[in-house]
């Protein structure tokens, strides 16, 4: 078969989906549908707003965009791939899509569904992969092409490649854009060797897997006093653009929060906060808001 010829299924809903697919038809691999999340209400004024992925596809020149169908299925039971519909799809990619596809799905098309995961798997598995990696103390983070299997970011790996760039110094946004552009770089590399059976999947070593957890907004509590400036900075970088870092303080005999917006390590380690944003008042600096 033809690469340039392949039909498929994307299947993505956030930032980091969008940036996928954009760089997948900038190699000109444009999906024949999209699957992405239901528009959602938005802001204070709850405007219903299309995701990302869909977004994307609506700013697209009216050539490209009027081949792509989009679904937009509430639950995957819903998905109208049965029967006749499916039969001229090749191959599924999976990029953000923020539901678990059930095996029944993911076996459909010929050649199986691809994932791109942002980390060097069987490292940082699971839903914040970029934020648990600037946590840690680990030093190369890259992104993965695997295989889907019925587990979690388990099955082969197709392409696993490390990020060129000093990522210890991006925020977790700037992360996930370098390693959404790596990654749909990657799944334009691999789809031609993989649909002639020039790349072969290789098993994940699943002793060295480890696994991240769903980020709350409770995780971005700091303590000035307790916790060290590192361990601060990196949950500054990692929780950006949400949920953010925060503290709570007493003031005028009451107990605010405040959330850091803006701040920096000194070349001997120490911390400089900037910004800050009290509970119910807009952003000031640091300097002005204690005194």
């Amino acid at each position: 078969m033809n690469p340039a010829n392949i039909k498929f299924v994307f299947f993505g809903t956030g930032d980091f989906g969008a940036k996928v697919l954009e760089k997948l038809i900038e190699r000109d691999y444009a999906p024949t549908m999209v699957v992405t999340a239901p528009d959602r209400p938005k802001g204070r004024k709850l405007e219903l707003t299309p995701p990302p992925v869909k977004n994307k596809i609506e700013n697209l020149e009216y050539g490209i965009k009027s081949k792509i169908k989009i679904i937009q299925p509430e639950k995957l039971i819903d998905l109208p791939l049965g029967g006749e519909t499916v039969k001229p799809f090749d191959l599924f990619i999976v990029a953000d899509y923020g539901k678990i596809i059930p095996r029944s799905i993911l076996d459909i098309p010929k050649f199986g569904t691809l994932n791109a995961h942002p980390s060097l798997l069987p490292k940082f598995r699971g839903p914040s992969p970029i934020q648990s990696f600037i946590l840690s103390e680990e030093k190369e983070t890259g992104a993965t092409i695997m295989l889907m299997d019925e587990e979690i970011d388990h099955g082969p790996i197709l392409k696993n490649e490390k990020l060129k760039v000093k990522s210890e110094k991006l925020n977790a946004q700037q992360l996930e854009e370098k390693l959404a552009e790596l990654s749909g770089q990657m799944l334009a590399d691999v789809i031609p060797g993989w649909i002639t059976g020039e790349i072969k999947p290789l098993k994940q070593d699943h002793n060295q897997a480890t696994f991240t957890k769903k980020i709350t907004k409770e995780d971005g509590l700091v303590d000035l006093q307790k916790d060290l400036p590192e361990t601060i900075h990196r949950k500054f970088l990692a929780f950006q653009p949400w949920p953010g870092i925060y503290y709570f303080m007493e003031k005028n005999n009451k107990k605010i929060r405040v959330i850091i917006t803006d701040m920096e390590l000194s070349a001997n380690g120490e911390m400089i906060i900037k910004k800050i944003k009290p509970e119910g008042k807009k952003e000031m600096s640091y300097q002005d808001f204690l005194q």
